[in-house]
């Protein structure tokens, strides 16, 4: 790579982006007794024995005086569901602590609940860094949780996944990268955790009788009813099934539904009740075991990538939940 000492504030800004970070709250008292905080992702590690850490801020920030003269401070290592928060302290001006609880520590600058870790500071050392002021902090007090850690990257908020070994292919032979069907393939990997996971409530379903038509009309209508008919169809057509009269209608005969008379409309028999509370039961529990084998970092990423792939793929379903599900 060539030297370039003429860089463009923007692209350097960008590649300096491509280096994943933590995001970190970092507050303080003034000497009015008010509190301070702001968002930064400048924060790092300097040393074990004794405990210390660094981080930076802008020589043109407002609350550069107040943490310049500062005894303590605190620095937050949010949690990936803190984005909000974040937002919160990186704007001047609003009122970031408002209905904020704080958590007493060992010093005056302000706790806040919630996060990944926390790590209390005696001020140590102040050096100039460019356009930046580096704080150095000696560690006096900390604690940590297992939520995990909300990242941020090329300009956006992200979440931590483990990189995963293959799962079905020999370690000794290698993998043609042109090939057609691996285990790479997407639709490989959906569908073999798909059935994977449904063959551990099937015992379930088989019990009560079930296809797997019949749980996706029932489960459906556990969330919202009654639908129509044409309702049911359209939320189900993602699957392939076949849901029309005929289906509707064997359902009704096994008391698995009922059919309102004035609207024509479908909801959930008692023997339809019970058996997708059992079915449910099953693969809340099914879903628990599996989750018990990955780590919480694990688990919030896998949600998300799962959300983000059916939205890029979503072909225009009708919205099932009415609110956002946790």
């Amino acid at each position: 790579m060539a030297a370039n000492q003429s860089f463009d504030p923007r692209d350097f800004r960008q590649a300096l982006g491509a280096f994943a970070t933590g995001v970190t709250i970092v507050t303080a008292r003034a000497a009015d007794g008010l509190p301070v905080g702001i968002t930064a992702n400048s924060f790092n590690s300097v040393s074990l024995d004794p405990p210390m850490v660094l981080w930076s801020l802008a020589k043109n920030a407002r609350s550069l005086p107040v943490f310049a003269a500062a005894d303590h401070w605190n620095v937050h290592v949010l949690a990936n569901d803190q984005d909000a928060l974040s937002n919160r302290f990186a704007h001047a001006g609003e009122d970031k602590f408002g209905a904020l609880a704080l958590d007493a520590g060992v010093s005056d600058a302000p706790l806040i609940p919630g996060c990944s870790a926390r790590f209390q500071c005696r001020a140590a050392f102040q050096y100039e860094g460019g356009d930046h002021v580096i704080f150095v902090g000696e560690v006096v007090e900390y604690d940590r949780t297992p939520r995990p850690p909300l990242l941020y990257v090329t300009g956006s908020y992200a979440l931590a996944a483990r990189k995963a070994a293959a799962v079905a292919s020999v370690a000794t032979e290698c993998e043609q990268p042109d090939a057609i069907y691996s285990e790479n393939l997407i639709g490989y990997l959906l569908g073999r955790a798909h059935y994977q996971f449904v063959a551990g409530f099937r015992p379930t379903l088989d019990a009560n009788a079930l296809s797997d038509a019949d749980f996706f009309v029932l489960s459906l209508l556990s969330v919202r009813q009654p639908l129509s008919g044409a309702e049911i169809a359209a939320h189900i057509a993602y699957t392939g099934a076949d849901i029309g009269a005929v289906a509707l209608e064997s359902l009704r005969a096994r008391g698995l539904l009922e059919h309102v008379p004035l609207s024509g409309e479908w909801r959930l028999g008692a023997k339809g009740r019970d058996a997708i509370l059992h079915v449910l039961a099953a693969a809340k529990a099914v879903e628990a075991d599996a989750f018990e084998k990955l780590d919480p970092m694990e688990v919030v990423g896998l949600r998300n990538l799962l959300k983000r792939l059916i939205a890029v793929t979503d072909p225009g379903l009708p919205k099932l939940w009415r609110g956002t599900p946790a």
